[in-house]
């Protein structure tokens, strides 16, 4: 049943029952009906006087005398006026049952929304709705000029996001519920959230709200927080949650930190994803804090016992091992000799025979023996030697060798050396 049909349906009961309360009964003697018109001459001009003293979007008190199913009626303060408050101007809330809000005897205030100016009948339809509405309104414009936080309680959740309710229906669209996409909009359902106004049109019944500033800017709280807390050296557990091709993003709780692929292991990185996995657990040391630019550097590999700690607990000057060209340079070769630990054969270092360049007698992956010459601890270098682990072989000398013949038969005589020079001297 619509307003109008709710009120015509009134008017009509309220004109048989005044046809029913002015029929005459007894006689009115002359001078009582004389003062009965005077009165009533008065009644008129203080009707006619009241009548076009109120107009639509006027503001009136009034204390509730009915309330119906459909509708409430209330007295108009200082008048006779009635009032008649259809259910959907009672609130702006879904209510089956005018009661659920107001009962007889309540004051109330409200808005004109209509004027019914029918002879010997002064009715108002009236709005409570629209004066809460009207009073939100002004609230929610100083709110968004004020930037301040306002609450509001889940009334529906739709697909685009949550209409709620904050004196009017305000609308918070998905995108603006969170910092981070939201799958499941129900579980908001019937919550109390607080909210910003993001943009605001009384003509309209625009009301766009935004609760995403309000996370962000908590956020945003924590991370300050947080970083001020960090300590330098400090190694603490993290979670990876995203990489790249320099390195993997660290979750520390509200901030993230990088960890850059140098920072990854102690051994040779050439993919991120070849030393760490999202979702991983991993401890961190933190290598610098810059709370400014919310800027962590963070090493996985520093939060761990290096590779060459361990290699020279277990390893001494003097002994010999097995190891991997890693690398070949001009002035000699890198060798493996443990998970992450590589030491550096020199030139001179290769061979017991002259080495012009490394790659002349080794090649890269090649296994070879080499002897530790030496472990500096505080550089973390590993000196070795590949000759040292073979011995020197001793070329035999090449002596030069005359052949001469021992008899005197063969010896020349000195006719037979100056024989040809003698035979010309005339003698």
């Amino acid at each position: 049943m619509t307003t109008d049909n709710i009120l015509n349906e009134e008017n009509n009961e309220e004109e048989n029952s005044q046809v029913e309360e002015n029929s005459p009964e007894e006689e009115i003697p002359a001078s009582q009906e004389s003062q009965g018109e005077t009165s009533n001459s008065e009644e008129t001009a203080e009707q006619a006087s009241s009548d076009s003293s109120f107009n639509e979007g006027d503001k009136v008190t009034g204390t509730v005398f009915k309330v119906e199913e459909k509708f409430v009626r209330a007295h108009i303060d200082g008048t006779d006026f009635e009032g008649i408050i259809p259910i959907s101007q009672v609130t702006n809330k879904r209510i089956e049952h005018p009661q659920e809000v107001v009962a007889e005897d309540d004051t109330i205030e409200a808005v004109v929304i209509k004027v019914e100016d029918e002879s010997e009948r002064h009715n108002l339809i009236l709005s409570i709705r629209k004066l809460e509405e009207d009073k939100s309104y002004d609230d929610l414009i100083a709110s968004k000029e004020n930037d301040e936080t306002i609450s509001g309680t889940v009334m529906e959740v739709v697909q685009a996001g949550l209409v709620v309710d904050v004196g009017v229906r305000g609308f918070i669209p998905a995108s603006l519920l969170s910092d981070e996409y939201v799958e499941d909009l129900e579980q908001f359902a019937d919550q109390t959230l607080e909210v910003k106004m993001e943009d605001i049109d009384k003509d309209k019944n625009r009301v766009i709200l935004n609760r995403k500033k309000i996370i962000e800017v908590e956020k945003k709280a924590d991370r300050k927080t947080q970083l001020e807390k960090l300590e330098t050296g400090a190694t603490v557990e993290g979670e990876v949650v995203r990489t790249t091709n320099f390195g993997a993003f660290i979750n520390l709780g509200s901030i993230d930190g990088l960890a850059h692929i140098s920072e990854l292991s102690y051994e040779r990185v050439e993919n991120v994803e070849d030393a760490v996995n999202i979702g991983d657990k991993v401890d961190v040391k933190i290598l610098d804090v810059d709370v400014d630019n919310e800027r962590v550097s963070l090493s996985i590999k520093q939060a761990q016992e290096s590779p060459f700690e361990l290699f020279i607990k277990e390893h001494n000057s003097g002994e010999t091992l097995e190891g991997t060209v890693k690398r070949l340079v001009d002035f000699g070769a890198f060798v493996q000799v443990a998970p992450g630990v590589e030491g550096l054969v020199h030139v001179s270092e290769i061979s017991h025979d002259h080495v012009a360049h490394p790659s002349d007698v080794l090649e890269e992956g090649q296994e070879i023996q080499v002897k530790i010459l030496s472990l500096s601890e505080d550089s973390g270098k590993v000196s070795l030697s590949i000759k040292e682990t073979t011995e020197r072989v001793e070329q035999p000398e090449q002596s030069s060798k005359v052949y001469r013949d021992e008899t005197d038969e063969d010896q020349p005589t000195l006719g037979d050396v100056f024989g040809d020079k003698f035979k010309n001297l005339d003698l």
